[in-house]
């Protein structure tokens, strides 16, 4: 590759504005790809960082969802994580991040998600080479340690873009949360995350899906990927919000509660939903400081299994891509993504992002 530039949105700050700069490029190593972007949505995580709630270095590239044409591939990456071969051409998606090193955690506790040298896409400085490691730009770096997959062709980046982040969330979250046929669900926060987990809920056979958010689009969009019942949250209280639920799950509450509106004020509420023996999750609150107060008694006596979910094991990126592919015809994914915007439009883009008047923005650079 002779020696050029591209363009990146960075920030230098919290707060500040995106900026578009030029970075050089470089011919890829022998276990990279380097991969033109077709297309990035803007995650809630990318807001929160912009707006300082959780740290990230800068100045940097934000955007960890992704997908994008290998431009050049390294002599040695011939396969991705299904042993598909690889070529120059390929539409494909990757992890969002990448574990290096020996790790107990991934090598005893098969967590290679919470090793202590995992790496974000959209998390790194863009001084450093290779510069582009997010999606905010024209060109992204996928490096070594990371699960790369191939992407049909029938799937549109509409459908494709969030697999990596939001979608394979999901798919951690549905698992930990055991879902089985006849269960009856909630879920708190009908954003992408909802969206998928109201999809997920019922594809693994829940009788009940009982949705619950303050935005009137969302609750809307929520009946089409498989909510049966929704309720509006805004100028309510918590135990309005309880008797609710439980009304809609007799005899005694739900059997999963699904928390991913990132909001901690949230959790005590959804404790009183559960039945005896339920199962409550928390996939949303991601920020630090995210402090409750609950009766720890609840725990005990309705014997409540409690987990906490953050990132995925690379084996959920392969299930939200099948998952997508089996049930587009039944689910409207590519409607998630509601608006696009230039690469120069990224300030508008993730206003109207972190204004709640889009679903899930992207850019296509």
């Amino acid at each position: 590759m002779a020696k050029r530039t591209a363009k990146a949105a960075v920030y230098d700050a919290p707060n500040t504005p995106f900026e578009i700069r030029n970075y050089p490029t470089r011919d890829v190593r022998s276990d990279e790809v380097l991969v033109r972007i077709s297309m990035s949505t803007i995650c809630r995580s990318d807001i929160h960082s912009r707006e300082g709630h959780r740290p990230n270095p800068c100045p940097g590239i934000l955007g960890h969802e992704i997908v994008g044409v290998i431009d050049q591939l390294g002599e040695d990456t011939k396969r991705d994580m299904r042993g598909d071969s690889l070529s120059v051409g390929d539409r494909i998606t990757w992890t969002e991040y990448i574990h290096h090193g020996e790790s107990d955690y991934r090598d005893v506790h098969d967590m290679p998600q919470k090793s202590n040298s995992v790496r974000k896409y959209g998390h790194d400085l863009v001084e450093e080479d290779p510069h582009f490691l997010g999606g905010f730009a024209e060109y992204c770096y996928v490096v070594p340690v990371t699960g790369i997959l191939k992407l049909p062709d029938e799937l549109s980046d509409e459908e494709a873009t969030p697999i990596n982040c939001g979608v394979a969330t999901m798919a951690s979250v549905t698992e930990a949360s055991e879902i089985g046929m006849g269960d009856v669900v909630t879920i708190q926060g009908l954003g992408l995350l909802g969206l998928y987990g109201c999809a997920m809920a019922k594809a693994r056979g829940a009788r009940r899906v009982i949705g619950l958010d303050s935005v009137k689009d969302r609750l809307k969009s929520a009946k089409k990927f498989g909510a049966d019942f929704t309720i509006d949250i805004s100028d309510r209280s918590e135990d309005d919000d309880v008797d609710a639920v439980r009304k809609l799950a007799p005899p005694d509450g739900v059997d999963v509660v699904i928390e991913d509106c990132g909001v901690p004020d949230v959790v005590a509420a959804e404790l009183e939903m559960l039945r005896i023996g339920g199962r409550y999750t928390l996939g949303g609150i991601v920020t630090p400081d995210a402090n409750v107060t609950v009766d720890a008694d609840l725990f005990v006596k309705k014997w409540v299994t409690l987990k906490g979910i953050h990132n995925y094991h690379p084996r959920h990126s392969i299930r939200a891509l099948d998952f997508v592919v089996a049930n587009r015809d039944r689910f409207p994914f590519k409607d998630i993504v509601d608006s696009r915007f230039k690469l120069t439009d990224l300030n508008e883009a993730v206003k109207r992002a972190s204004e709640h008047s889009v679903l899930r923005a992207a850019f296509t650079p």
